[in-house]
Parts: C-alpha cells; structure tokens; sequence
C-alpha cells in the first residue's frame, strides 16, 4: 500500500455552475482538508457534494449545501473533513457566484 499526499484541489475560484473539482482516479482518497475563501465585498454561498463512483451531483450526494460566506470569511468545512473518496468518486461544488469563492483541498491518495 502507498500512501500520497497531495493538494486535490489547487487554489482555485469555485464556478457558479456543477464542477467536478477533484476525481479519484484509482486509488482512495482521504480529505484532510477543505477550505473556502470569500474574496468579494459581499456574502456568497458554495455548496459541495461527494459523488461516488458512477453517480451525478445532487441531493443525494450533497454534503454542504449553499453555506453562505460573508465578505473575506474563511470556512475550512469539518462535515467535509475526514471523508473518504472511493476510486470513481468526485468532489464537485457549485458556487452562488462565480467570482466570490476560492477553493482549496488536499488529502491523501491510498493505491
């Protein structure tokens, strides 16, 4: 067994549309950390899902859903941390605003 750690997700501006952020590829991922950024003058809310193997993003895979974030307010997500990712699975996020939010994660790969 090797185990890796990495950044899952690079810092990064969240879409305002579904995004897949991070895939993992085979091996099984372990989320050690998850944070959110609001660089705007305004609240802004960003939801997350983690998808497994063959699934879509949608309620039935939501685990944060539209958490609001006021101006310059950082929320590193402890529902998010220590959740595992199965080869196949996905985080994906949808942001309210397209210009708000940055996103960051990183973990360890399991192979």
């Amino acid at each position: 067994m090797t185990v890796t750690v990495k950044v899952l997700i690079p810092a990064k501006t969240a879409e305002s549309s579904q995004t897949t952020q991070y895939s993992a590829s085979n091996v099984t991922t372990i989320i050690d950390k998850f944070t959110a950024t609001n660089f705007s003058a305004s609240a802004a809310t960003i939801s997350v899902n983690l998808v497994t193997s063959g699934d879509t993003a949608g309620n039935q895979n939501l685990i944060t859903k539209t958490k609001a974030l006021a101006a310059s307010e950082v929320y590193t997500f402890p529902e998010i941390v220590g959740q595992v990712l199965i080869a196949g699975g996905v985080i994906s996020t949808i942001a309210g605003t397209a210009t708000a939010i940055n996103i960051r994660a990183s973990g360890r790969e399991v192979s």
